[in-house]
């Protein structure tokens, strides 16, 4: 009996090893919490800009005309975006680098390239239509879309990384959908998705995975 205890437990730490080779697990639940804020940011930032303005965002949305210089506002909403990308990217390469050599492991390993790909393709998709629309000037499916898309990317992800971020993503898949049945209420839904829903998942995994270690 004894040594099929110990077999099993064998068995049982040969599995363990192999799915930690398998998949990513050096992203960071704080790159998640600060990327949340960077949104929520981003977001009053531009509530707070229509606000000021003639009309609100969502009128400005549902009417696909917007002020005297729509393409100006266009512009300015797609960099708005950038630059809450850029510091969410920023931030989170940097803590999940911190993360990683505490666990002595590698960054850029092959689950991580893995994790990226699955991560990536559906994420190209979401900016190429969206790209599209904003051509078209239809710009009021933008907002959901990116959600959409985002959260078809993290599902599809969660294969090689932390089974977490498969709810996150489904979260984020019925997000955009109703993002696309309520226009207009795109910025709202995007500040729950892309900052709320963000801390709460960083929140979640740092004190589940990280703050013992």
């Amino acid at each position: 009996m004894d040594e099929n205890k110990k077999h099993l437990e064998d068995l049982t730490h040969i599995r363990s090893l192999m799915e930690k080779s398998s998949r990513f697990l050096s992203l960071s639940g704080l790159s998640g919490v600060f990327a949340g804020i960077y949104a929520l940011i981003g977001a009053a930032i531009v509530y707070f800009d229509f606000k000021a303005g003639s009309v609100s965002y969502a009128e400005y949305v549902r009417s696909a005309v917007g002020d005297e210089q729509p393409t100006i506002r266009v512009y300015y909403l797609i960099g708005v975006a950038i630059l809450v990308l850029l510091a969410s990217v920023v931030t989170g390469f940097a803590f999940t680098s911190r993360k990683a050599k505490k666990q002595n492991l590698k960054i850029w390993d092959s689950s991580a390239k893995l994790m990226m790909s699955n991560l990536m393709i559906p994420l190209a998709a979401g900016g190429a239509l969206g790209i599209i629309l904003l051509q078209s000037g239809d710009f009021k499916y933008v907002a959901p879309i990116t959600l959409l898309f985002y959260g078809l990317g993290l599902y599809s992800a969660s294969k090689y990384s932390f089974v977490e971020l498969r709810y996150l993503g489904l979260c984020e898949i019925i997000l955009g959908l109703i993002g696309c049945l309520y226009i207009g209420y795109g910025l709202l839904l995007w500040s729950i998705g892309f900052g709320l829903l963000h801390i709460v998942y960083g929140a979640f995994m740092y004190y589940k995975y990280e703050r013992n270690n």
